[in-house]
């Protein structure tokens, strides 16, 4: 796998052309929507063909090999003139594109019952969980039903496991008085395990995903008590437990969202914990990239010290924001989708850009109103960026918020790094 990068004066045909691949093939992959108008500073992903490098001073078969990401051998087959104990500075060497992955991780989508199915079919192959969003609680222990059933079936059909995801969201926002209601009521709790119960059981999901957020702080104890007594009945009934939390930098964190979050207790007690690593840039703040991998990295450092490697899902988002300039507090950002954002800048002729910190890419442009926007959202080169880090801190997998809007690139890219378990 080779990302390019469009520089000016590009074509997707000279583009094909230096790489010895198919225009049709890179315009498919993908999906672009206009093959004929490429943006300036836009990722493309190819997989076939080969790469051409420069040798430089100093530099042995080993070190190209090491900064291509691929084998010294693949290199030499590739090459079968070169003497690689004698290269020239300035000789040009063909890189093959396909690399060698770097193990097998599990994967999970998050979906909401109105995804396109043929969106759900194009990803299903990539997944090993797809968590069904959502299953929100009632204050008495009963659960607002969802239309569920084809996604399942879909699920089950292409060897993906279905997860039934509960949560404490009330009226489109998460309740921090429904989840004190239900964590501390025995009674209220035990009629909600009963429930999920028998939901796992007729609708054949493979298991469960508590998403419980903005947890008062007093209730941080009270939630561990209720995670244990989930486990307790559901993991002797062959179901497996999966929690959201979070992006914590530390234990002791404050703030509504992070303190009842206790990353040691959710890693002893369930089978996956899907850490939220997304939205720093988010719809009523100032404009940043939605999942820095600097960012990120910070709460991995602390992730990996209280919850087993393997058990860690980092989170990926699957989205951008818009946001009008100057920032006004108060304001809200549009989402975007991330192959929308790049026709955006192609409808806006902006160049997009790519923070070397954040790992993200960024573009400005002027509305018909010649108020100024930007828009930061994920491509290629940014989700290899996060996608690194879980091989870096070998942790058990990632985790996408959602999958309901089809990215080509995030797929062609993870299953270029990875293999992708199935349970």
């Amino acid at each position: 796998m080779i990302i390019h990068v469009v520089k000016p004066g590009e074509s997707l045909y000279s583009i094909a052309n230096f790489y010895g691949a198919s225009s049709n093939r890179i315009a498919s992959e993908n999906e672009l929507t206009d093959p004929n108008k490429l943006v300036v500073g836009q990722s493309l992903v190819i997989t076939e063909g080969t790469s051409k490098h420069k040798v430089q001073q100093g530099q042995s078969i080993y070190v190209i090999a090491s900064q291509y990401g691929v084998r010294v051998r693949d290199i030499l087959a590739a090459n079968p003139n070169i003497n690689p104990s004698q290269l020239s500075v300035g000789q040009i060497i063909n890189i093959p594109i396909k690399t060698e992955k770097r193990g097998t991780i599990e994967v999970n989508g998050y979906a909401f019952p109105n995804i396109d199915m043929g969106v759900l079919r194009k990803t299903l192959p990539y997944l090993t969980y797809l968590s069904i969003f959502s299953y929100e609680v009632n204050a008495d222990g009963t659960l607002k039903p969802i239309n569920d059933k084809p996604l399942i079936d879909a699920a089950r059909a292409a060897g993906v496991a279905p997860l039934m995801v509960i949560t404490n969201l009330s009226e489109g926002g998460f309740s921090s008085d429904l989840a004190k209601t239900i964590l501390t009521d025995n009674e209220v709790q035990d009629k909600l395990i009963n429930n999920v119960i028998e939901n796992l059981r007729a609708k054949n999901y493979r298991g469960l995903d508590v998403d419980f957020e903005f947890i008062y702080p007093e209730n941080r104890e009270d939630y561990n008590n209720f995670l244990r007594k989930v486990t307790s009945r559901l993991r002797p009934l062959g179901y497996t437990v999966t929690t959201a939390v979070a992006p914590k930098t530390a234990a002791d964190q404050k703030g509504l969202l992070y303190e009842a979050h206790d990353y040691p207790v959710h890693g002893a007690l369930v089978d996956h914990v899907i850490i939220m690593t997304y939205e720093w840039g988010y719809t009523y703040g100032p404009p940043l990239a939605v999942a820095p991998v600097n960012e990120v990295r910070k709460v991995l450092n602390y992730a990996v010290t209280a919850i087993p490697r393997n058990k860690i899902f980092m989170g990926i988002p699957n989205y951008g924001y818009d946001w009008t300039l100057p920032f006004v507090q108060g304001s809200s950002a549009k989402t975007v989708t991330n192959t929308g954002a790049v026709d955006l800048a192609a409808s806006e002729n902006a160049a997009i850009q790519y923070n070397t910190v954040s790992q993200a890419p960024y573009f400005n442009y002027y509305d018909d109103n010649r108020k100024q926007h930007v828009v930061w959202f994920e491509d290629a080169r940014s989700i290899e960026a996060k996608l690194e880090l879980v091989d870096e801190y070998d942790l058990g997998g990632v985790s996408y918020w959602t999958i309901n809007r089809y990215f080509p690139q995030n797929w062609l890219v993870l299953s270029s790094m990875y293999d992708i378990a199935k349970v």
